[in-house]
């Protein structure tokens, strides 16, 4: 199997890989190819996490130090956001252990947000994220979340 196919046309490679597995056709696969692809899936688990977790954060924070600017566009945010952190969990388990670690740097992904969107900057926020992880996925926080905006 020439692996230029990779280089060339990479969603005609995708399919030529598929069949050859449904084939069994093992001797012509693309072994080192198939190998980064399998490992680059992997990686954007976690980059979906971070990302996540990062809008989330941003949004709490917006919610936390704007008060007054309050929207039903940011509650909407915050839940989506929770909904599909908790489905991407429950669709890949194995990416529980990594969490504190992913909240730690989709805070800084939110603080930027922040930054980007409001008047806010660095010295007006924590250092670290001030969120636990329960309060993160607890749908009652904050306890004005849920209160007509």
């Amino acid at each position: 199997m020439p692996s230029n196919l990779y280089e060339t046309d990479f969603y005609a490679w995708t399919l030529e890989q598929s069949k050859l597995l449904k084939e069994g056709d093992f001797k012509h696969l693309d072994i080192p190819n198939l190998v980064e692809e399998i490992e680059s899936l992997g990686k954007q688990q976690r980059q979906e996490l971070r990302n996540r977790l990062g809008v989330l954060i941003g949004h709490l924070l917006k919610w936390d130090y704007q008060p007054d600017k309050r929207s039903k566009s940011w509650r909407v945010t915050i839940q989506i956001q929770r909904r599909e952190i908790e489905d991407l969990l429950d669709e890949n388990p194995s990416l529980k252990p990594y969490l504190l670690e992913a909240i730690a740097k989709g805070y800084k992904a939110g603080v930027d947000l922040v930054r980007l969107e409001t008047p806010l900057d660095y010295e007006d926020l924590p250092k670290t994220c001030p969120y636990t992880c329960e309060q993160l996925f607890d749908p009652n926080f904050p306890a004005d979340l849920n209160s007509m905006i």
